[in-house]
């Protein structure tokens, strides 16, 4: 990573362009991830951690940047808040040294651990609260300097500036779990009241009218096999009712990992709904869409699915995401009963606003196309650059 020195203005810009990287991600791992590469690159350093702080002074988290992955296997454990990396969760203040095995706080390193000199810590702070602490350690030399390198104030100030803006971003993804989470908890509350207002009676009319066959059998028996048909039909939609209840549950379960929440979605959609799908999605298509992307995607295909087990009828069903130059198109069709689109669109049903308003968000576009007995036909199409504007 060896480089000339920066002019301010290029410092500025690489600034700049790290916290827009930051910025763009709401997954809490994926900031955390994003918040180490970006500071490593800053200061171009060789080797970037980033600790998170439990509530007993030691470290909840540990994200690394810089070093590879069989060498980070060798080391017995991560750290735990001890020797330089202690003081600076303690004090709450930058250090910078040129070897950082020289200093009277240092407690060594781990057996398979790197050997590092020159080291730079910067805690990530929101008020007095610290969030995170960056380490950077190794400073590269600059293109055509043999020398081992130190970090420079200007370094310092340009990732404690990064800092400003990765607290920001740890809160933002923060916020966004606890957001997840209680629309998790609303959702079950939800589901509890429909499955007690309507599958869980709809059960209990079941077993009275078994009850009701039991007493026909001996003396009216084509009584009772009347009964015990409705009783058959009668599960039978309490059934379809309980899995469209847990595809309802499913927008909550979105990890960050579209390839797999894709593959898990439409397993769970098989298995629920018993339609099969053609999946035509390759992973290295979706592996860099950006969070809030991924999440639309994700969301607008649940939906799909969800409505196709409830309303569509439908025999097969198709998802398919591919790219064009600057858009990301997501397709989702089925070969159901359809409906009148015009007279959908004056209702609130099947959740097509959300998707529209999902897509909306992104400066993107979502075209439903159906109709009667010819199946229905759902297009996603977002801007891989969430600037621009399709409408």
């Amino acid at each position: 990573m060896a480089e000339s020195k920066r002019t301010p203005d290029q410092a500025l810009k690489a600034l700049s362009e790290a916290a827009l990287a930051i910025a763009s991600e709401v997954s809490l791992d994926k900031v955390l991830q994003q918040i180490t590469d970006s500071a490593r690159v800053l200061a171009s350093a060789r080797f970037a951690a980033l600790g998170v702080p439990d509530s007993e002074g030691g470290l909840e988290k540990f994200v690394t940047s810089g070093m590879a992955r069989e060498n980070e296997a060798q080391i017995p454990s991560p750290p735990q808040g001890m020797g330089v990396l202690g003081a600076i969760m303690r004090e709450s203040r930058s250090i910078r040294l040129s070897n950082v095995e020289e200093d009277p706080r240092a407690v060594g390193f781990p057996k398979g651990h790197p050997i590092m000199r020159s080291f730079l810590g910067v805690p990530i702070m929101a008020g007095t609260k610290v969030l995170g602490n960056l380490y950077l350690a190794d400073k590269e030399p600059a293109a055509g300097d043999s020398q081992s390198a130190e970090f420079t104030a200007s370094d310092q100030e340009l990732v404690e500036m990064l800092a400003a803006h990765a607290a920001i971003a740890i809160q933002n993804a923060r916020l966004y779990e606890q957001v997840g989470r209680l629309a998790i908890v609303e959702e079950r509350s939800r589901i509890g009241m429909d499955l007690h207002d309507g599958t869980i009676q709809s059960i209990y009319a079941v077993g009275l009218t078994l009850e009701s066959a039991r007493l026909y059998l001996p003396d009216k028996p084509e009584e009772a096999s009347e009964l015990l048909l409705q009783a058959i039909s009668s599960l039978n939609d309490s059934i379809r009712d309980i899995r469209n209840f847990i595809l309802d549950l499913r927008p909550q379960r979105f990890s960050g990992d579209l390839d797999q929440a894709l593959a898990r979605l439409v397993r769970e959609f098989q298995a629920n709904a018993m339609i099969p799908v053609k999946f035509l999605v390759d992973p290295t298509t979706i592996s860099s869409i950006p969070t809030p992307i991924s999440r639309t995607i994700f969301l607008t295909t649940q939906e799909a699915l969800a409505n196709v087990a409830r309303h569509a009828r439908a025999r097969n069903v198709t998802v398919e995401i591919w790219k064009e130059p600057d858009l990301i198109i997501l397709c989702v069709i089925d070969d159901g009963v359809g409906f009148d689109a015009k007279q959908q669109a004056q209702s609130v049903g099947h959740g097509l606003a959300n998707m529209m308003a999902r897509a909306e968000e992104l400066n993107g576009t979502c075209i439903i196309q159906s109709k009667l007995g010819e199946g229905t036909q759902i297009c996603l199409r977002l801007p891989q650059d969430p600037n621009a504007n399709l409408r």
